[in-house]
């Protein structure tokens, strides 16, 4: 790396930074969002079932850069209260994307658990919160780590998407820099080898979790 370059580092560590934060914050949140609408997919009322069939499969069939762009552009002229800066329209698009994704993994969990898990819980007398939550649950997390995983680096992959608002992370600054420095072959050479330290370390953890299953 040339000595005038490393004046650059600084800026595309902060793009990780806000890359990584980008990534924790949606997870978190899309994770809670996915668990709501798993239980909800496959729960007994049926208009619960249908809003949140309605949103699963919405979602998942829209592009992220489509996400971002309603939520940052248009949702503000339907709900002028809706007007987020930046950062927030980045962390709610990334979001209820991951939710959509995140519910589908939980149903298939929560689904592949043996029947008669279900009917021991019941023959207990658990009502059916009580049953999600001392049977189903435990036994469908084991079952939703791997594939989550898997989708959390996807996550990390789709954030870069969020430069096209503005938002300084970590592909975004890459660009900045590339046309300051107008060497673009050095700079995404660098971007690029921070997103695998990013992305390398989720997929270890998956490794380790399915060995520890196994």
């Amino acid at each position: 790396m040339s000595g005038g370059f490393a004046q650059y580092l600084p800026p595309l560590l902060r793009g990780t930074e806000l890359t990584l934060m980008l990534v924790a914050v949606s997870g978190v949140v899309g994770t809670v969002l996915g668990l709501v609408f798993g239980m909800a997919r496959i729960g007994p009322l049926a208009p619960l079932r249908w809003v949140a069939a309605v949103y699963i499969n919405f979602l998942r069939g829209q592009p992220v850069l489509i996400i971002l762009l309603f939520i940052y552009f248009a949702l503000p002229l339907l709900f002028p209260a809706a007007t987020f800066n930046r950062g927030v329209t980045a962390i709610v698009a990334l979001s209820v994307y991951a939710g959509a994704y995140m519910a589908e993994i939980f149903r298939g969990s929560i689904e592949a658990v043996p029947k008669g898990q279900e009917e021991a819980a019941e023959a207990l007398g658990m009502g059916y919160l009580l049953k999600f939550r001392y049977v189903i649950l435990p036994q469908a997390m084991k079952v939703a780590v791997p594939p989550a995983i898997g989708f959390l680096i996807s996550l990390v992959k789709a954030s870069a998407l969020v430069s096209v608002i503005g938002f300084i992370e970590l592909t975004k600054a890459g660009r900045i820099i590339s046309t300051i420095n107008e060497e673009p072959l050095q700079t995404f050479l660098i971007v690029a080898v921070l997103y695998f330290i990013v992305s390398y370390p989720i997929s270890l953890l998956g490794r380790w979790y399915e060995r520890r299953l196994a």
